[in-house]
């Protein structure tokens, strides 16, 4: 499967999601249903996946985990606040670089309508 059908599939899943649940619930909540929905697109899904952070040659496990990692290809991390900042575009990124993948989408499930709350990135 192609990323951009990969991830196609993936905010499709995240909306339906939404329309369901709309916003104000924990991330914890919006995950679960997500991996649900993922599942059942027929997607290979990782929740809370160990990122360890590598400094030349030693591999720290600082407790990073990636919230759910999608045919080994795509990292999405979620969120439940009232508007993306700095520090989450920083987060992402740098669970895609540690974890060597070259696409991530950040997704936050509090606002009205979930487009608003895509941010796609590659490396």
């Amino acid at each position: 499967m192609e990323i951009n059908q990969i991830t196609e599939k993936i905010i499709g899943c995240a909306i339906e999601v939404h329309k369901y649940l709309g916003p104000g619930l924990l991330e914890s909540a919006y995950e679960e249903c997500l991996v649900f929905e993922l599942q059942n697109a027929g997607l290979n899904v990782e929740r809370q996946k160990p990122v360890p952070v590598i400094y030349k040659e030693i591999k720290l496990d600082c407790g990073y985990r990636i919230d759910i990692l999608v045919e080994k290809t795509v990292v999405i991390e979620l969120k439940t606040v009232d508007a993306f900042n700095p520090v989450h575009e920083a987060q992402i990124l740098t669970y895609m670089k540690f974890s060597q993948k070259s696409i991530g989408l950040l997704i936050n499930f509090n606002v009205t309508l979930l487009k608003n709350g895509l941010k796609r990135y590659k490396l």
